[in-house]
């Protein structure tokens, strides 16, 4: 069995890390090269960044902030936002990134996953999906940080990422986002049971019980979570320690 992964996310508006509730009303969480480093040395497996308004204001990512992260950090990296072709792959590669996440881009140019899994391989490609859900089970995906409803849906988007040769599933589920009660752990285990790559699920960490629900119920691959770490209200060794005691596979 493969040992469940503990993401810490850097959220970065303007330079700085932030935190929202339902992808608004953010509130700043700190300096990210300070966090980055102090993730790597608690025992994270590894880090994300999302530069979240660089796709909504028409940018690139921060490739300084990222150049500084990589350099202390040393556990994966992946980036994102902003990134809508493979000149930004190759820059956030060299900037230290060792994945990319491609998100609103992707949903507006499904080749672009197609090409970085041919050009880079698909281990560096994370197809990010910010849904929403409407109805039971009828998840929409938005883009634009959240900003913007598609036509596309949850589980047949992944599908088709995951066809395109995406590498991960990092499914954030706006309605739990910031929220504090739990993953979308139903959705999770759809994703699960559809797909043969792995899902990150992200959206609702508040207690230390969301992680092994998200694991045992949602069969994540991964967790991801931001405010609970970056606010000091989950410690990442006492969370490990508290999953491998729940039978979880944890590095």
């Amino acid at each position: 069995m493969l040992a469940k992964r503990i993401i810490p996310c850097l959220d970065v508006k303007d330079g700085t890390t932030v935190k929202g509730v339902n992808f608004v009303n953010f509130r700043d969480a700190g300096d990210p090269v300070e966090l980055g480093r102090q993730y790597s040395e608690a025992g994270a497996d590894e880090l994300v960044f999302l530069d979240i308004t660089a796709t909504y204001e028409g940018r690139k990512t921060f490739v300084d902030v990222v150049r500084r992260i990589a350099a202390g950090v040393s556990i994966p990296f992946t980036v994102g936002g902003g990134i809508n072709e493979l000149k930004d792959v190759e820059t956030m590669l060299n900037a230290g990134a060792d994945k990319v996440s491609v998100n609103s881009a992707a949903l507006k140019n499904p080749q672009l996953i197609s090409d970085i899994a041919q050009h880079f391989g698909s281990q560096v490609c994370v197809c990010a999906i910010d849904a929403k859900e409407g109805l039971p089970g009828d998840w929409t995906c938005y883009v634009a940080g959240g900003h913007i409803p598609t036509e596309h849906k949850l589980f047949e988007w992944a599908k088709e990422a995951q066809e395109r040769g995406a590498g991960e599933i990092l499914f954030t589920s706006m309605n739990h986002d910031g929220v504090k009660c739990g993953y979308a752990n139903e959705a999770l285990a759809r994703l699960h049971d559809e797909l043969g790559i792995p899902v990150i699920a992200s959206g609702g960490a508040g207690k230390i019980k969301d992680f092994r629900e998200a694991f045992a119920i949602g069969h994540a691959d991964a967790a991801l979570a931001a405010s609970v770490f970056h606010f000091g209200e989950i410690k990442i060794n006492e969370l490990k320690d508290y999953l491998r005691k729940q039978n979880i596979c944890v590095r």
